[in-house]
């Protein structure tokens, strides 16, 4: 079983709840309010932790792919670059995001998709590192961050086996805590896709805290990840999924990252470990319904009553039927109308 491990104080692993990671990314636009305004709705609807992006532009690609014409979104610049560049917040702008987060009580945490990013985060003492799928293969990175002894999250994403576990392997000797996010890279990723099995398959691999990363529209493979033991989950959160930008149409608008995080608590407290009990709403059915010992015909006092004389019908405020052998065989105490619910006081016991 893996070992539970905290960021900011707050548990990952078994025994702990499933710890919600709302990602806001990229769908700030490069607008700073906006921004803000994604933690306020990442802590309203309770989420552990609200995530952010951090890479370094001129690192992400070579440069003819960065200076290539890219028309998606206009607004936001005419190449690769220039939109990459518009989607970059600086160091003034993160002190004060994370300052923001602190004011609201909620985690802040951030991608770091090389290893300069990284070092710009450390600086900014994050309480911990997302690695992002693609970014599984850079082991530099990977070594980087386990030297640096703060939790890491990765992301599994279009990676096989064998890379998942060249990735961990960079963090066995360290003092770094991972956890493992299954995830399909796939933007939106069609349901039927999620490939769930995966968590336990991730978590029975390699020993360590296992969540999901989910990319589907609306969220109900999340759901169903937690029930199948899920320590952690991150979804996109959006202000508006009709806003430009790589990320809005396959996020959570604000009134459904609340209903997904209320329904991921249901969740945990309709999958808790097996303890057969009869709760409170159920005793009132039990009453109502359940089988007790009757009368089948009049049954006179002194009389030796057979199983034949009696019946099993609801409500279930009499005796239980497995106690029919308590009854059967002895004497009426007093005269038994037919149709009554028997108990021990009517009989005459040896």
């Amino acid at each position: 079983m893996s070992t539970p491990f905290e960021i900011s104080g707050t548990g990952i692993g078994p025994g702990c709840p499933c710890f919600v990671i709302a990602e806001a990314g990229l769908n700030h636009n490069g607008n700073l309010e906006w921004a803000k305004r994604l933690v306020d709705v990442a802590a309203t609807a309770g989420a552990d932790a609200v995530k952010f992006q951090k890479r370094t532009v001129e690192d992400l690609a070579t440069r003819s792919v960065l200076d290539a014409v890219d028309d998606r979104f206009p607004a936001f610049g005419q190449t690769y670059r220039e939109i990459r560049e518009h989607l970059e917040f600086g160091w003034d702008e993160y002190v004060e995001l994370k300052s923001h987060c602190d004011q609201r009580q909620i985690t802040f945490l951030c991608t770091a998709f090389d290893i300069p990013a990284a070092s710009f985060l450390e600086r900014l003492e994050v309480p911990g590192y997302k690695v992002a799928s693609h970014s599984l293969t850079n082991l530099p990175l990977l070594e980087y961050l386990a030297a640096r002894g703060r939790p890491v999250v990765m992301s599994t994403g279009m990676c096989t086996l064998e890379e998942i576990d060249d990735a961990v392997g960079m963090f066995r000797d360290s003092d770094t805590r991972l956890a493992l996010m299954h995830c399909v890279s796939s933007y939106p990723q069609p349901a039927e896709e999620s490939n769930l099995g995966m968590v336990a398959e991730l978590r029975d691999r390699y020993g360590l805290p296992v969540g999901y990363s989910g990319h589907e529209l609306g969220y109900l493979p999340t759901l169903a990840s937690v029930a199948l033991g899920a320590d952690l989950v991150e979804r996109h959160v959006t202000l508006d999924r009709s806003a430009a930008g790589f990320d809005h149409r396959l996020s959570l608008e604000p009134d459904e990252l609340s209903e997904m995080i209320q329904s991921i608590r249901t969740v945990e407290l309709a999958t808790r470990p097996a303890a057969k009990s009869i709760s409170e709403t159920e005793m009132i059915t039990r009453r109502k319904y359940q089988a007790s010992i009757v009368a089948a015909r009049d049954i006179g006092a002194g009389e030796t009553i057979t199983e034949a004389m009696l019946t099993l019908k609801n409500p279930g405020t009499g005796l239980p039927a497995r106690r029919m052998t308590e009854v059967a065989g002895n004497k009426a105490k007093v005269f038994i109308p037919a149709d009554t619910l028997l108990d021990l006081q009517m009989v005459e016991r040896d």
